[in-house]
């Protein structure tokens, strides 16, 4: 007997609450090992450091709020022990939708997590060892002799945070590309086409999510594009080719049943027509 709706929906309910609840069991997991050692003061100030190497020598960032300096320190480790549970959790997520995919898309599922985790990690990393540097000095050199910056702890995580997912996402480009092409919705030879005009939204785009100085929006529209024609390149390798359907010939077998149902027939119109 095949399963009713109610119950293959109820049992899809399932699963999913099984898997959220797994990938909160490893973030938590994560997230008290890591209020252990090293703390999350101490992950506060690594994250810091672009900004507080760039301030000027003695100044110190501000805690405004009354629960800020606990607060804000513990919203960074919960981050952290985000992105290190990130495979783990893209993993639950490919372990759900993967039975109603076909065959050929199953075998893009492990290469799809381990190149999305990594280039998630590398956009964030590129980030906070390039841009955070530039961009901090960059603004560090406008600034009045007249007044002395410090920046509020929960403003930075704020910027810090939107910077990171900004970069995270457009170092995704690649795996995009791929899974659009590998859905057929674009052809290679369509993102070809497109390249002038993603370039355009490229910029457009590093306009918009990065500060009002041209370090950061170069920084993040020159990768774009980079990564854009890494994406082309990949592309290729998984582009849909339109199955060749062979002729359909029928067996054997059931061309000689229909060759005797045919003789019987002629024989019986015969003997009809005898009568």
């Amino acid at each position: 007997m095949s399963e009713a709706p109610e119950d293959s929906f109820i049992s899809h309910l399932v699963e999913l609450r099984d898997r959220l609840m797994r990938s909160l069991i490893a973030v938590a997991a994560i997230l008290g090992i890591l209020c252990l050692y090293p703390g999350p003061g101490e992950i506060y100030d690594i994250l810091a450091a672009p900004l507080t190497s760039a301030l000027p020598e003695g100044t110190k960032m501000v805690a405004i709020g009354v629960i800020t300096p606990f607060m804000v320190p513990l919203k960074v480790t919960a981050m952290v022990a985000f992105i290190l549970a990130l495979p783990f959790i893209l993993y639950q997520a490919w372990a759900f939708i993967a039975p109603g995919l076909y065959a050929h898309e199953k075998r893009l599922g492990i290469p799809l997590i381990i190149s999305s985790t990594l280039l998630f990690v590398a956009g964030m990393s590129f980030c906070y060892f390039f841009v955070f540097g530039q961009v901090f000095g960059f603004i560090n050199s406008f600034a009045p002799k007249s007044i002395t910056p410090a920046p509020d702890i929960e403003a930075y995580l704020s910027f810090v945070m939107t910077m990171f997912l900004a970069f995270g996402i457009a170092f995704e480009v690649p795996v995009a590309l791929v899974v659009l092409v590998k859905l057929g919705v674009v052809t290679v030879e369509k993102l070809k086409e497109w390249r002038s005009y993603f370039i355009v939204g490229a910029f457009v785009v590093a306009a918009v999510v990065t500060p009002p100085d041209v370090v950061s929006q170069l920084a993040l529209a020159i990768p774009m594009c980079l990564l854009y024609e890494l994406g082309i390149l990949a592309a290729r390798f998984v582009s849909v080719r339109a199955p060749v359907e062979a002729p359909v010939e029928a067996p054997a077998e059931n061309t000689a049943d229909m060759d005797a149902e045919m003789a019987k027939a002629e024989e019986d119109f015969r003997k009809l027509s005898d009568r």
